[in-house]
């Protein structure tokens, strides 16, 4: 209680040490202390962290879109090949197809305003 705060904490060792082993707790104290004080630093920066999250979610996605998007030549060339086998198996359907798509310009085509 009546005690001076100064004095209360960890005991102070009483054996002598190397100035040389001195200097080096020292640089490693600043060192810790000085990574500590960054990491409160970014921690405390709201924006840096949003803007960090905002660009981490941009590349992932661009990553995943540029995957998506990314035909390989063989799927390329295996689906033109089953469109085009199925065309010749079954033209009747792709005839009716273009009739329709044909009558849809014309009538797009000439359509008054």
């Amino acid at each position: 209680m009546g005690e001076d705060p100064g004095t209360t904490g960890a005991p102070v060792a009483t054996e002598s040490k190397d100035p040389e082993q001195i200097r080096e707790e020292i640089e490693a104290t600043r060192q810790e202390l000085g990574d500590t004080v960054e990491a409160l630093a970014y921690k405390a920066d709201v924006k840096a962290r949003v803007r960090d999250k905002i660009g981490w979610t941009k590349d992932s996605a661009a990553a995943k879109l540029g995957k998506a998007r990314a035909p390989s030549p063989a799927n390329v060339a295996s689906g033109a090949t089953q469109v085009s086998q199925k065309a010749r198996e079954n033209p009747v359907p792709l005839g009716v197809a273009g009739v329709f798509l044909g009558g849809f310009l014309i009538g797009r085509l000439t359509k008054r305003s």
